[in-house]
């Protein structure tokens, strides 16, 4: 049956459609623009598709952690959409489908997934890769860290798109890959999540938020440029 899946937990907006073997995807730019651009998106992509929301199997989208308006966003939709169409939601880590594809495009199965959480924060889980069932198994919470508390083991590699905003305060010495969590990414991993039970009714759409508060105060920013400084 077809699927659907959505991330718009970042600055970019990931958009896709599988029916069997063909996918539709579009990408484009998402924060701020996500709550206007997300439904018009869908909607062309299951035209190319040719196919329907009632037709689903499931709508799968990126629970967060990551900007509060993009997961306000995917479970918004996420949960009208599926209300609407009687079919069920995936809801999938974003951390986790930035190991996926981590996976997909560079072959790593031991992941330390890292996604700008502003305010001078990262948030970071770890994965590794269970070929048998092909699932992503957490090692650990997600935790939301300062840049240079974040340890990837040894022979781990680190993915995501944090690397770059932090530098050389974010874990020097390992190895390095971006990824993104994708729509595609939620794709690949949705068939064997369904088949354990990963498939839950609209209402528990729900994001998945890690942090309380989405802003410093004025004392806080002052105090975090200080310390960079030093």
């Amino acid at each position: 049956m077809p699927l659907l899946a959505f991330d718009t937990s970042t600055e970019h907006l990931s958009v896709a459609v599988q029916v069997g073997e063909r996918v539709f995807a579009h990408e484009g730019a998402g924060g701020a623009q996500a709550s206007h651009a997300l439904i018009p998106a869908i909607e062309r992509l299951l035209a190319q598709a040719g196919t329907s929301l009632d037709a689903l199997q499931a709508i799968v989208f990126g629970q967060g952690p990551g900007s509060f308006t993009g997961l306000r966003t995917a479970c918004a939709v996420a949960q009208g959409l599926a209300f609407g169409a009687g079919v069920p939601v995936l809801p999938v880590p974003t951390l986790m489908a930035v190991a996926e594809e981590a996976r997909q495009a560079h072959g790593c199965t031991r992941v330390l997934a890292a996604l700008d959480a502003r305010m001078d924060e990262v948030y970071a889980a770890g994965f590794t890769w269970d070929e048998a069932r092909r699932l992503w198994q957490p090692q650990g919470e997600v935790r939301l860290l300062a840049p240079q508390a974040v340890v990837v083991p040894a022979g781990w590699t680190l993915a995501g798109n944090a690397a770059p905003v932090y530098g050389q305060r974010l874990a020097p010495a390992a190895q390095r890959v971006s990824a993104l969590p994708t729509a595609t990414a939620l794709l690949r991993m949705a068939p064997a999540l369904i088949a354990h039970g990963g498939a839950v009714a609209a209402e528990r759409a729900l994001p998945l938020y890690v942090r309380d508060k989405v802003a410093q105060t004025t004392a806080e920013r002052e105090a975090a440029r200080a310390e960079r400084g030093a």
